[in-house]
């Protein structure tokens, strides 16, 4: 089997073949399905392999003082072997995970095979693809919360009893100093405690996310803000509790604590961080320091962690194994929501490069999972709702229909309602080289409206008609949602080029048939009306904005508003849900910004509205939020954008204003676009030019059809999201 492993002499680190473990009596047998990077302390640990035998020894002093007894003892020959031996060895990492059990030892009868369960330990929950995990160190994941989620269950139980130790009282106000991952899982805990919150961390990124879960204010250790809110909160008396849960030299910690505690308020050292404590401060205020033992007790204690000898409840209420079991409770609930904490997914095999990218920072993260693919149906993955991306076949037909030099191009419109009316036939009726043929609606009237108005050679209400006309070289679907897919499927089937609005479909079945007709015509000539990469804004923009070399973060508000009376876009009966019929837009143009293909979607509605919130996930780590509102003000603009990464931002306003800051070596420099376009331009223009360029000349589709069935399925994936509640994996089809 495979194990993350580090030299701590050389700070090598690597994925080493190593024997399976044995199933001894009084544990388990796990196979990994994702193991959990502590940020913090994992991150410690490989950076103190890394320094230098000097930097090693004054980062572990209480280290350097046992050389210094074995010294004395045993000799400086001796000491030396001993110690060399030791440091240049392998250790393990991990100490976080959730698995399959798939060995029972003797004596154990509280799981079976096929069991789901997470695992604590540092020396039993590893990064390998198989533990053995004791009794004590383990507990069954309930029914229904992703493997992915359950994986926290350690750090979880070490924020817990960190709580625990502050005794926390409903009403009262805690101050959280640090808001890495334990931070922010204390946060959250002590918000599902009706204990109101005031964070402290010099990120403003891990400030944004602690006030999005549930922290009532958040800042600077250094701004004014923190102790504002702390001032507010209490009625200048101070907060009741501290929690530590920073890590590092610095002891500003220690005395911001201080400075902001109650009289006989208390302390809790949850990280690991300086504490010289200031007496005067401590004294006067006569504060209780407590310190915090990892995951509780039974931690560190062998007869409870090696041979399963529980504690007896009414003596120790809280051990590591009922502080775990209480977290999957709390996450399963939905008290505790921990996948806004996922940065980043790396696959298992990965481990050594995801480990030097947090190393140097390059991939910023609060919490990292690794994932083990080979093991996701044994894992219970399946619990998760997943949405397949269909595969892309092409068939042995011609995928480019064949045309006439020099003649014009004629298109064929299936439908004529209001957004062909105004977004695409007006680009189109002037275009030199453009030929309107047809016209199809299933009244004649519409049919004859727009003849009349744009011109069409003819106005039929006969599409087979139009299909069986070779003349014809591409045919525009711009009908109801619901007939989209079929129309397409048609249209593909009879050789034509197609530009579909969106969506292209409304089920994975109906997407399945669009790529059959792909696969048995072989004619992928397929556009879908995803104008707002094609924007010149935007493209400016970006490429202003520039390659990246590390994870984005990008928001996108879409002040949709509400409908009115009788919107067909309300029979979500035949026509599929409003997101459905439009977050397509919003999906491809993130996914364009990024330049991948989406692998995850997690979605959540607001309650009697249909607002949503769909986060994105991208093999990079790279993520992007989409709010999807119809609460909204009318006089708001309908879309905003922010791109974030690698020391830059880039605002979109509506399409009408962009701007690029960005920190670079000769200081701060800020670009805004340079003129106000005369009205919005959201594309459509250039993306038709692309379309008709492609079908005169043959070339390759403005998009990929890949990247058109990625972004549907990601949009399919909202809808699946939202019904079952958890993250939806999009898995690539073969």
């Amino acid at each position: 089997m495979k194990q993350v492993v580090q030299n701590y002499k050389s700070g090598e680190l690597a994925v080493l073949d190593v024997p399976m473990p044995g199933c001894k009596p009084g544990g388990v047998l796990v196979r990994t399905a994702y193991s959990l990077i502590s940020t913090g302390t994992e991150l410690m640990k490989v950076s103190e392999a890394g320094m230098s035998m000097l930097g090693k020894a004054r980062s572990r002093p209480d280290q350097v003082a046992k050389v210094m007894q074995s010294v004395a003892t045993n000799g400086v020959p001796a000491t030396y072997r001993k110690v060399m031996g030791k440091l240049d060895s392998y250790t393990p990492l991990g100490y976080s995970l959730c698995g399959v059990v798939e060995q029972v030892g003797a004596g154990i009868d509280d799981v079976k095979v096929g069991d789901l369960v997470a695992c604590a330990g540092n020396e039993h929950a590893l990064h390998a693809e198989l533990n053995w995990v004791p009794k004590n160190l383990y507990t069954p994941v309930p029914d229904g919360l992703a493997p992915r989620h359950a994986a926290f269950g350690t750090v979880g139980s070490i924020a817990m009893q960190g709580v625990r130790q502050g005794e926390p009282q409903l009403g009262e106000v805690a101050l959280v100093i640090g808001l890495g991952l334990i931070g922010q899982l204390v946060v959250q805990l002590l918000t599902a405690a009706g204990v109101r919150v005031v964070g402290v961390d010099p990120d403003p990124s891990r400030c944004e996310l602690a006030e999005r879960l549930g922290a009532a204010a958040c800042g600077d250790p250094a701004s004014a803000a923190v102790e504002a809110a702390v001032a507010e909160l209490t009625g200048g008396h101070g907060v009741d509790q501290v929690y530590l849960a920073a890590g590092g030299g610095s002891n500003q910690p220690v005395e911001l604590a201080a400075r902001l505690c109650r009289d006989r308020g208390r302390v809790v050292d949850i990280g690991k961080c300086r504490l010289d404590l200031p007496w005067n401060a401590y004294y006067e205020k006569e504060l209780d320091v407590r310190f915090s033992r990892s995951y509780g007790p039974g931690r560190y204690d062998p007869e409870y962690e090696l041979e399963g000898r529980d504690y007896p409840i009414g003596y120790v209420r809280w051990t590591e194994r009922r502080n775990l079991a209480c977290f999957l409770d709390l996450l399963a609930r939905g008290s505790v929501d921990v996948e806004p904490l996922v940065s980043h997914v790396a696959d298992f095999d990965d481990a050594v490069e995801t480990y030097r990218r947090l190393k140097d920072g390059e991939l910023k993260a609060v919490a990292v999972l690794f994932r083990y693919p080979e093991q996701k149906e044994e894992a219970g993955e399946a619990e998760a709702p997943a949405v397949a991306v269909p595969a892309v076949r092409r068939g042995g037909g011609a995928s480019t229909p064949a045309r006439a030099a020099k003649a014009p191009v004629r298109l064929a419109f299936v439908g004529a309602g209001n957004y062909a009316t105004s977004m695409l036939l007006p680009h189109l009726a002037q275009r030199d080289g453009v030929e309107l043929s047809t016209v199809v609606t299933t009244t004649a009237l519409s049919a004859a409206n727009a003849q009349r108005k744009f011109g069409f050679a003819e106005a039929t209400t006969d599409l087979d008609a139009v299909l069986g006309d070779k003349s014809i070289d591409a045919v525009f679907v711009v009908t109801r949602h619901s007939s989209h897919a079929e129309l397409t499927r048609k249209a593909l089937l009879a050789g034509k080029t197609v530009f579909v609005e969106k969506p292209l479909a409304l089920t994975e079945d109906e997407l399945a048939g669009v790529l059959a007709a792909v696969e048995e015509s072989g004619n992928d000539r397929i556009q879908v009306g995803f104008n707002r990469r094609f924007a010149p804004l935007l493209q400016e923009a970006k490429n202003r904005f520039g390659a990246r070399t590390g994870p984005a973060s990008l928001r996108y508000l879409v002040n949709a508003g509400r409908l009115t009376h009788g919107s067909w876009y309300l029979q979500q009966g035949t026509e599929g849900s409003r997101f459905a019929g439009e977050g397509g837009h919003f999906i491809d143009t993130a996914s364009w910004l990024l330049d991948a293909d989406p692998v995850s979607v997690y979605a959540v509605a607001a309650s009697g509205n249909e607002d949503l919130q769909v986060v994105l996930r991208y093999p990079d780590g790279s993520t992007a939020t989409i709010s999807y509102v119809t609460t909204g003000a009318a006089g708001f603009p309908k879309e905003t954008l922010d791109l974030v990464a690698d020391g830059k931002v880039l605002r979109l306003d509506d399409f009408v204003r962009a701007s690029l800051y960005s920190d670079g070596r000769g200081g701060r420099k800020r670009w805004v676009s340079s003129r106000l376009p005369k009205a919005r331009d959201k594309g459509q223009s250039a993306e038709l030019a692309a379309f008709v360029k492609a079908v005169r000349t043959g070339g390759p589709m403005p998009v990929p059809l890949e990247s058109l069935v990625a972004t549907t399925a990601a949009t399919l994936a909202v809808q699946a999201g939202l019904a079952g509640g958890a993250p939806v994996t999009l898995a690539r089809a073969r």
